[in-house]
C-alpha cells in the first residue's frame, strides 16, 4: 500500500465513476481518498463496478470543502484539461514523481465530470497537471483519469523516487500555515488574491526553515499595516 498519497474527488456526480475510481485505487495500492461535496451518495450502484474494491467505498472521507480534504498535505496536484499560461502543466508521470519525492502526505485532486476544478480549487492546489490527449477529445473520463494517475503514482513509488524537502514538511506546520495566511491577507489587500499561490510556491522552492518562515510572516503582516 502507498499510505501517504491521498486522492480527492470534487463533486462527483456519477456513482459508476465513483465505483470505478475505487477499483483503480485498489489496483494501485492506494487506500486514502476523500470526496468533496458529493453530488451522489449512491454507493449501492458504485459497488456494482468496484470489483474487489468494495471496502474502499466504506471509508472515503466525505468533507464539504477542498481545504478540509487537503488538511495536513505537504503537496497537492490538481488535474485539469484547461491550459493556463501562468502555471505550467505537469504530465501525470512528472506529477507522480513530485508527489512520491515529497516528504509527508500528498494529494491528487480531480474536479467534477462536467466542468472540472473551479477557479478557487485551482488556486488552492500547489501544482497543476494534465493528461496529454488528442485535440478532438481533450478531456478524459474521471475514472480513467484517476486510473492513469494512480498507475503513475504506483510506478514512481516502486522505482524509489528520491524524496525531497518541502517548505511545509521542513518548517513547523503552524509557522508555515501562518506564512500562507499572511500571504493571503497581503495579496487580498493588494487586490491580487490570485498571486498568493504562486508566491507561496516560490517560497516553497527556497525551502525555508521554521525561523525563516516566521520572519516572512512578520514581514508580510507589517507591510499589511502600512
Amino acid at each position: 500500500m502507498i499510505p501517504n498519497v491521498r486522492f480527492v474527488l470534487c463533486r462527483p456526480r456519477n456513482p459508476q465513476n465513483v465505483g470505478a475510481v475505487a477499483r483503480a485505487l485498489r489496483c494501485a495500492g492506494i487506500s486514502q481518498w476523500a470526496i468533496v461535496d458529493p453530488r451522489t451518495l449512491d454507493f449501492a450502484a458504485a459497488r456494482r463496478v468496484a470489483v474487489h474494491a468494495e471496502e474502499l467505498l466504506d471509508k472515503p472521507r466525505i468533507v464539504p470543502t477542498l481545504r478540509e480534504a487537503l488538511e495536513g498535505c505537504a503537496l497537492s496536484v490538481g488535474t485539469t484539461a484547461r491550459p493556463r499560461p501562468e502555471r505550467p502543466l505537469l504530465t501525470p508521470r512528472e506529477a507522480a514523481a513530485r508527489l512520491i519525492g515529497t516528504r509527508g502526505d500528498v494529494a491528487v485532486v480531480f474536479g467534477d465530470e462536467r466542468s472540472g476544478l473551479t477557479a478557487d480549487e485551482v488556486d488552492a492546489v500547489d501544482l497543476l497537471s494534465s493528461i496529454p490527449s488528442a485535440p478532438e477529445q481533450p478531456s478524459w473520463n474521471l475514472a480513467h483519469a484517476v486510473a492513469i494517475y494512480a498507475y503513475e503514482v504506483r510506478a514512481a513509488a516502486s522505482s524509489g523516487a528520491p524524496r525531497t524537502r518541502s517548505l511545509r514538511a521542513a518548517a513547523d506546520p503552524g509557522a508555515t500555515a501562518a506564512v500562507d495566511r499572511a500571504l493571503a491577507e497581503a495579496a487580498g489587500r493588494a487586490g491580487k488574491p490570485g498571486v498568493r499561490r504562486r508566491l507561496f510556491k516560490a517560497l516553497d522552492r527556497a525551502e525555508l526553515s521554521g525561523r525563516e518562515a516566521a520572519l516572512w510572516t512578520a514581514f508580510l503582516r507589517q507591510i499589511g499595516r502600512l
